[in-house]
């Protein structure tokens, strides 16, 4: 199975920080390429591993700098290919949940976390002096942390078996399945050189982040709304929204911009749009305290567009999707 895309759109812009970690590991393995003579050298490429990787008994030891260079050194390009199309997919909406700081931040973190585990791992079965390599760790924290803020999300999957097709897979089924293939091979063994530890302990080290910011840290950010028990009355059920506020849909020459009204939201991040391509419509639904579900048609000539960013003000919400 190979995720080629989301449904979840972003509330705050373009993840710059996610963008930037995929160039530079990116750039780095080209340097690699040449440095090894495309992992040709074996002298060189050895050199290179243990100059940068995460040396089990080194890291136990506290040797964390060398944590965070291994996390951008790969040994191949299916593996830096692989990595960095799982981090495409679902790093984006992370970042956009946490802000550009608090998810480098937490990238890093997640990354560590899973050096630890494997390396705790590593030094019970004799491979202390093997060096690990690789951004699966920390992106293994950012599947754990989609996991948790986006279950309702559909990922689109490119179904490799007798044949090739394209499947929309829920995030709440894709990831569980990803992880308990993580759990089996790491059972069977570290078959092909993979840390399989370590993808285990940076998904759980992202399950419990996305448990801690959701249940925890955003239900104490301050409302921007009067108190619930002030609204009580207005209150709407999903079937009680008044039909006559049907969403407006604007086109341009390369966005639609779709304009809602919805009332008692405190934050953009309450708010999810997904379209669907079968109906030509866009879903709008709201989290909370008050929820909401609307339905924006769009022209029969849109074709999949993607959910750009979403902006909420005074009881406006403004959905733009880009052609």
């Amino acid at each position: 199975m190979f995720p080629i895309h989301d449904d979840a759109g972003r509330t705050q812009g373009r993840p710059y920080v996610n963008y930037s970690l995929i160039v530079l590991n990116a750039v780095v393995f080209t340097w690699e390429v040449l440095t090894t003579n495309n992992f040709t050298a074996g002298r060189a490429t050895a050199q290179l591993y243990f100059e940068y990787g995460a040396i089990p008994r080194l890291v136990l030891a506290g040797d964390i700098p060398r944590v965070v260079t291994s996390m951008f050194i790969h040994g191949g390009i299916l593996h830096i290919a692989g990595n960095m199309i799982f981090l495409y997919v679902f790093g984006d909406n992370v970042e956009d949940r946490f802000g550009h700081l608090k998810y480098l931040a937490l990238y890093i973190i997640w990354g560590i976390f899973a050096a630890l585990i494997h390396s705790i791992y590593a030094l019970s079965t004799g491979m202390a002096d093997v060096p690990a390599i690789g951004a699966s760790g920390a992106i293994s924290g950012v599947l754990g942390t989609y996991l948790i803020l986006f279950p309702r999300a559909r990922i689109y999957t490119i179904i490799v078996v007798f044949f090739i097709t394209t499947v929309r897979i829920p995030a709440l089924a894709f990831l569980p399945f990803w992880f308990i293939l993580q759990i089996i091979f790491s059972l069977i063994g570290q078959s092909g050189g993979v840390a399989y530890l370590a993808h285990i302990g940076g998904f759980i080290a992202g399950v419990g982040t996305g448990f801690a910011w959701k249940y925890l840290v955003s239900r104490r950010q301050p409302s921007l709304v009067r108190p619930v028990r002030q609204i009580q009355k207005l209150r709407p059920k999903i079937e009680d929204v008044d039909p006559s506020l049907e969403p407006e849909v604007i086109e341009g020459d390369d966005f639609f911009e779709i304009i809602a009204h919805i009332h008692g939201i405190s934050a953009p991040s309450d708010i999810h749009a997904t379209y669907e391509p079968e109906l030509k419509r866009v879903r709008i639904s709201t989290i909370g305290q008050r929820r909401y579900e609307l339905f924006a048609k769009l022209p029969e000539s849109a074709a999949n567009p993607i959910v750009e960013h979403i902006d909420y003000l005074n009881g406006i919400a403004k959905i733009h999707l880009r052609k």
